[in-house]
C-alpha cells in the first residue's frame, strides 16, 4: 500500500457503515429505559397562555410525566445561555406563559412510546390571551433598526455624493429573497440520560463543545458535568450550529422523568423552531462611467429577525470586498416579526447577497452593452477595496477563463430571446462566487496503536461533508503510511476540542491540528527511541532523525529505519499517543481571506408554461489546497444543487393572520430532485493558501451556493428578456 496523500480523492471512510446503517445518528441510540418525549407547540403568534389543560392528557396511557409553564422546573437566574445570549439562543423553556412565534414549544409529554407520546399530547387543551401579530415584512421597515450583534449596521468608503454624481450610468434596483427554512435528511433529535448530577447528550448538531456549554450554563451546572456525543449528523445547513430548546428540554423532562428521554423534533417541528433564512429586501444602486468603470455602489438591506432576538442576515458583506470602486456604501437593518429566530443557512448572507449584487452586474453590462465577464475584470479587486488589506491569496481571473473556456461562453448570443428549440427559449448567464475563509482554534490527538494502525481524534463533527475522511488523509499524509491503517474518530466532548462546523471552517480548523498531533506523535516515537538501549537509535539527537513511509531512519541512513510499530512494541505494546493544535496565525490581521468562484448557466425556460430549468452549470473556484479531491467537489456540488432551489423553488410561507407555518412539510416546501438538475462540471484551481492555513486549504461548504442562484437569474433574463428580481423565480412571475 502506498503512502496517503493530500488532495487524493479516497472514498469516504464513513460511506460503508452509512449504508449498511452501522452509522448511529442521535435519535438511534440505545438508552436503557429510555422514554418518547413529544414537544407541543403554540397554535398563536403572539400573546399569553391563559389556561393548559393536561387532566385528559395525564391519564391517557403510557403518560410518564409533562412538562408546562406551570410545573416545568424553574432555571437558575444566572443560567446564562437561553435567557442572555451570545452564550447560547433566547429558548422557549417553560419558564413563562408568553408565547413570540406560532409552533413555539410549549409543553413536553414523556410517554412510554412514542405513539402514545402523541396521543397524549393530542388530547391538551390551551387557551390564549391573542395579540395582534406583526408579520407584515414590509410595514416594519419604519420601525426597523440596525440590530444588536456583531454585523457592523453601516460601512462607508469615499465620497458617497460625489461617486453617484460622477456616474454616467445608473443601477438602481431592488431584489428580494423568501423566508426558507434548511430541511436537512435527519430532523433534530437529542436523548438526553442523567447519572446523578452528571447529564449525557446524544444530540444532532454541528457543534457538540457549543451543546455542553450552552446546556450547563442554562442548567446552571458545572460544564464537566455535561457531555455530548454526536459521531454523525444528517445534515445541518446552519440549523444545527446553535444550541435550541428541545435539547434543553430534553435534559430537563429527563430530571423530572428520573430516567432517560428522547425528544425527536416532528418535519412541521423544523420551520420556526429551529432557525431558518430570513427573507431579505435589498436595495442597490451601482453608478458607472461608459465604459463600465464602477463609480459608486450602494447596498442596503433589510432582513426579518424575531420579536425577542437580533440576527442580522449580512448581505451587503460580499459587496464590501467584491469590486473595485471609489465609493462603496452598505447598511443592514432589522425588521421584528412575530415568527422564530432565524439563523444561519448556508452561506448566511452571501448567498442572498450575491444573488442582488451579481444580477445588478449584469444589469450595469447590459446598460454599457459589456460583456459580464469584462465588466468584473475592468472593476477587479487586487486588494480588499474596504479594509485595503491584501488577500492572503486570489485568482479569479483564472476561473473566469477557464470557467468560460469550458463552458463555451464565447458562443453566447447576449441578445435577450435569441435562442430557440421549439417551445423552448435558451439562455445563458454568469456570476461571480465569493465566501469568507475562516479557521478557529482546534484540537487533535494521534495515537499510535499496539496493532500497528493509527488512530486519529478531534472533538469536531462530520454533517456529511468527508471530515473523518480528510482528518484520516492529513494524519496518514503527515505520517507517511497508507490512509487504509488510520482511523478517525470524532464528536464527543471528551476528545480533544474541536471548532463548531460552520462558516466552512472545519476542514482548515482541524487538519492543522492534526498535522500537528501526527508530528508530536512521531516525536514521542523518536524520544522513546533516543531513550531506549536497545535501539540502534540510542544516544543520538532528534534532528538526526527523520520519518518516511511508517518508518523512523537516520537522515545520513534513509535506507535503513525501524517502523512505527516496532517503536510501539519496544514500549511494552503499549499505545504512543500526542497532541497538538493550532490556532489562526497573525495572517488573519494581515490579510483579507477569501474563497472565489466564476459560475457559468445554461437555462430553458418553456415559452407556454414559464417554466424554467436548469440545463447545465459550471463552475470553477479558487479554494485553496484540496484536501480531497472527491469530498471537495462533492461540497460544491451540494452548493450549485442548493443554489438551484434558491432561485427556483424555495420559500417558506406564513399565514398572515395566524403566523403559521403554511408548507411545513417536504411535499409543499420544495427542494430540487434529480430531474430538476442538469449536467453540473466543477474544477478548482488547487492553488495553496500558505498565507490562510499551512495546509493552504480554505473551506468549501459554503461557496457553492454563492452566486449561483445570479447565474441561473441572469440566464433565465437572457433567455426571456425579463428581469425577475424576486425569488423564487416562478412560472407566475415569468408570465406575468
Amino acid at each position: 500500500m502506498s503512502s496517503a496523500t493530500i488532495g487524493a480523492p479516497y472514498i469516504r471512510l464513513d460511506g460503508r457503515a452509512k449504508v449498511t446503517g452501522a452509522a448511529k445518528y442521535a435519535a438511534e441510540f440505545k438508552v436503557s429505559n429510555v422514554a418518547q418525549g413529544v414537544i407541543v407547540t403554540s397554535t398563536i403568534a403572539n400573546g399569553k397562555i391563559t389556561r393548559i389543560d393536561t387532566t385528559a392528557a395525564e391519564s391517557a396511557p403510557g403518560v410518564v410525566t409533562i412538562l408546562t409553564p406551570s410545573n416545568a422546573p424553574r432555571l437558575p437566574k444566572n443560567g446564562e445561555a437561553g435567557v442572555n445570549p451570545p452564550a447560547g439562543r433566547r429558548l422557549q423553556l417553560l419558564q413563562t406563559a408568553d408565547v413570540h412565534y406560532n409552533n413555539q414549544p410549549i409543553a413536553v409529554v414523556v410517554a412510554e412510546s412514542l405513539e402514545e407520546a402523541y396521543l397524549a399530547a393530542a388530547l391538551i387543551t390551551v387557551r390564549y390571551q391573542v395579540d395582534a401579530p406583526k408579520l407584515d415584512f414590509e410595514a416594519g421597515f419604519a420601525e426597523a433598526h440596525p440590530g444588536k450583534n456583531k454585523v457592523p449596521p453601516m460601512l462607508s468608503e469615499g465620497n458617497v455624493p460625489e461617486g453617484f454624481e460622477s456616474a454616467e450610468v445608473r443601477v438602481d434596483q431592488v431584489y428580494t429573497t423568501p423566508m426558507e427554512n434548511h430541511n436537512p435528511m435527519e430532523p433534530h433529535a437529542t436523548i438526553a440520560a442523567w447519572d446523578g448530577e452528571m447529564l449525557t447528550l446524544h444530540d444532532s448538531t454541528q457543534y457538540i463543545f457549543g451543546v455542553k456549554q450552552s446546556v450547563a450554563k442554562t442548567l446552571g451546572i458545572p460544564n464537566d458535568n455535561v457531555r455530548v456525543l454526536c459521531p454523525f449528523t444528517g445534515g445541518g445547513f446552519g440549523s444545527k450550529g446553535s444550541t435550541w430548546s428541545h435539547v434543553v428540554l430534553a435534559a430537563m423532562a429527563a430530571k423530572v422523568a428520573k430516567r432517560p428521554v428522547k425528544i425527536s423534533l416532528a418535519r412541521s417541528q423544523m420551520f420556526g423552531p429551529v432557525g431558518g433564512r430570513p427573507q431579505t429586501h435589498q436595495h442597490i444602486t451601482l453608478g458607472a462611467k461608459h465604459d463600465g468603470t464602477l463609480t459608486a455602489i450602494r447596498h442596503d438591506c433589510y432582513s426579518h429577525t424575531s420579536m425577542i432576538e437580533d440576527f442580522v442576515e449580512p448581505s451587503s458583506s460580499a459587496t464590501r470586498m467584491l469590486y473595485e470602486a471609489p465609493v462603496i456604501t452598505t447598511s443592514q437593518k432589522l425588521v421584528p416579526l412575530a415568527v422564530g429566530t432565524p439563523t444561519f443557512q448556508r452561506a448566511p448572507g452571501e448567498a442572498t447577497g450575491t444573488f442582488a449584487l451579481e444580477v445588478a452586474m449584469d444589469e450595469l453590462a447590459e446598460q454599457v452593452k459589456m460583456d459580464p465577464i469584462e465588466l468584473r475584470l475592468k472593476n477587479y479587486a487586487e486588494a480588499d477595496p474596504t479594509s485595503h488589506k491584501p488577500f492572503s491569496g486570489k485568482h479569479l481571473r483564472e476561473c473566469y477563463k477557464q470557467g468560460a473556456a469550458t463552458f463555451g461562453w464565447s458562443k453566447r448570443q447576449s441578445a435577450p430571446r435569441s435562442q430557440r428549440e421549439g417551445h423552448l427559449l435558451i439562455g445563458h448567464g454568469m456570476a461571480t462566487a465569493t465566501y469568507p475563509a475562516n479557521r478557529s482554534q482546534a484540537e487533535a490527538a494521534v495515537r499510535f496503536e499496539a496493532n500497528g494502525r493509527v488512530t486519529v481524534i478531534s472533538g469536531t463533527q462530520d454533517l456529511g461533508t468527508g471530515t473523518y475522511t480528510i482528518m484520516a488523509q492529513v494524519a496518514a499524509a503527515t505520517l507517511g503510511m497508507p490512509i487504509d491503517l488510520v482511523d478517525a474518530e470524532l464528536g464527543d466532548t471528551k476528545m480533544p476540542q474541536g471548532p463548531v462546523s460552520g462558516g466552512s471552517q472545519t476542514a482548515a480548523s482541524v487538519t492543522p491540528a492534526v498535522q500537528a498531533a501526527a508530528q508530536q506523535a512521531v516525536l514521542k516515537l523518536v524520544t522513546l527511541e533516543i531513550g531506549n538501549q536497545a535501539s540502534p537509535f540510542h544516544n543520538l539527537q532528534p534532528d538526526e532523525l527523520d520519518f518516511k513511509g511508517g518508518k523512523l531512519f537516520r537522515k545520513a541512513a534513509p535506507e535503513s529505519g525501524i517502523a512505527f510499530t516496532e517503536v510501539v512494541k519496544r514500549n511494552n505494546n503499549q499505545p504512543v499517543e500526542a497532541k497538538g493544535s493550532a490556532e489562526p496565525s497573525e495572517s488573519t490581521e494581515e490579510f483579507s481571506q477569501h474563497s472565489w468562484g466564476a459560475v457559468f448557466a445554461e437555462v430553458s425556460v418553456d415559452e407556454t408554461l414559464g417554466t424554467a430549468r436548469v440545463r447545465r452549470l459550471t463552475a470553477v473556484y479558487d479554494v485553496g489546497t484540496l484536501l480531497n479531491e472527491r469530498t471537495a467537489k462533492s461540497q460544491l456540488i451540494g452548493g450549485l444543487v442548493w443554489a438551484t432551489g434558491l432561485v427556483l423553488e424555495e420559500e417558506t410561507h406564513i399565514d398572515k393572520v395566524t403566523g403559521r407555518p403554511v408548507n411545513n412539510n417536504l411535499a409543499e416546501y420544495h427542494v430540487p430532485v434529480n430531474l430538476d438538475l442538469g449536467d453540473i462540471d466543477v474544477a478548482a484551481l488547487n492553488i495553496p493558501d500558505k498565507n490562510f492555513e499551512p495546509l493552504g486549504a480554505r473551506g468549501v461548504g459554503e461557496i457553492g451556493i454563492t452566486g449561483a442562484a445570479a447565474a441561473i437569474a441572469n440566464a433565465i433574463y437572457n433567455a426571456v428578456g425579463k428581469r425577475v428580481r424576486e425569488l423564487p423565480i416562478t412560472p407566475d412571475k415569468l408570465m406575468a
